[in-house]
């Protein structure tokens, strides 16, 4: 009975001893990145990405090789998953049927506007639905989600270092620039907050872009990122689905591509902490604890993914996928713009 349970404990120590490593020098430099971003109005996930690539040769050979990898696969999933805490489908319900049928039509176009334009940019399905799903939905979190789905090949870090790259800085741009045009638009509160939060990419740039006008305009784009956030989830199932179907046509991948699971587990975890979420299961205190614990995860994973990048790799993606990340970017802030002058 003792041998039974040591022998697992012993393995258990062994993997911890294993992976601490590098597990501690992606939390070390996510604390950094956090560091500077309330330092120097940066956004923490940029810096974070950013002192990852520049300790990259660290994931090359040593002692911390192990733990960047398990920081930069598992503990990205498990932050996923803890985003389903901020969902609330009862709040979202107050926008409105029209609004929430922009939002999601929005989140949908986008992916399929992606998909169907990316061949004239010289890119294939992979990398159109990571692009288009980053933008669509909520930025790095959804470009490493989906990631984490796609058959793997040689370029799969490259693709997802890009889309996170390009997502976060197309956000912070956004960010300063869209208020801009709201208020010369001569866009009302509830239409400024629909636009801020159905095109802008990631959480933190819809909040201070939200407010920086109003504090109705910051609820309500703070709301509609979240019903975008929301979609994350079923979005990634679906797609898992149909590249578990359609993936393994000839040319398609590489030899050493791996068909991604049924139904991935962080998915299934994200949209139970939804479901109790959205049935006012976990409490307020709770949930704000597992909200920041999701954040730092995802800040932690992305320090992890930088430093297992190639620099060079990622630079050779070319203008053309810049052009792609730009394409779906205007294509969403079009409809979602065109629909607000429409429906309210």
């Amino acid at each position: 009975m003792i041998t039974a349970l040591t022998t697992p404990l012993a393995g258990l120590h062994q993997r911890s001893k294993l992976l601490f490593p590098g597990v501690a020098l992606s939390v070390l430099v996510a604390m950094t990145a956090q560091f500077l971003s309330e330092h120097y109005a940066t956004p923490a996930m940029l810096m974070a990405l950013l002192l990852g690539i520049a300790l990259s040769f660290l994931s090359e050979e040593g002692k911390a090789v192990e733990g960047i990898s398990f920081a930069a696969r598992a503990l990205l999933r498990l932050g996923v998953a803890l985003l389903g805490v901020r969902i609330s489908v009862v709040l979202m319900a107050g926008l409105g049927l029209p609004l929430i049928a922009l939002v999601i039509g929005g989140v949908l176009a986008t992916i399929g506007f992606g998909l169907l334009v990316a061949p004239l940019f010289g890119h294939k399905w992979r990398f159109a639905l990571l692009t288009a799903g980053s933008v669509a939905i909520c930025g790095a979190s959804a470009a490493m989600a989906i990631s984490a789905i796609l058959p793997r090949d040689d370029k799969s870090e490259e693709r997802l270092i890009f889309a996170v790259m390009g997502v976060t800085l197309l956000s912070t741009l956004a960010m300063i620039v869209y208020p801009i045009l709201a208020t010369t638009l001569s866009l009302t509160d509830l239409q400024s907050g629909v636009f801020l939060g159905g095109t802008i990419h990631d959480v933190a740039q819809v909040v201070g872009a939200g407010f920086s006008i109003s504090e109705q305009t910051g609820d309500t784009a703070t709301l509609v990122k979240l019903m975008r956030v929301a979609m994350l989830a079923p979005i990634v199932l679906v797609a898992s689905l149909l590249i578990r179907r359609f993936a393994t046509a000839p040319g398609d991948g590489a030899p050493d591509d791996t068909t991604p699971p049924l139904l991935p587990g962080f998915v299934l975890g994200f949209l139970v902490l939804a479901g109790f979420s959205s049935a006012g299961l976990i409490p307020a205190p709770v949930t704000d604890w597992l909200s920041q614990a999701s954040r730092w995860l995802l800040l932690v994973a992305i320090a992890a993914v930088g430093m297992k990048t190639n620099l060079k790799q990622v630079l050779s993606v070319g203008g053309a996928a810049i052009a792609l990340l730009l394409a779906e970017t205007v294509f969403i802030a079009v409809v979602i713009l065109a629909g607000v002058k429409l429906l309210t």
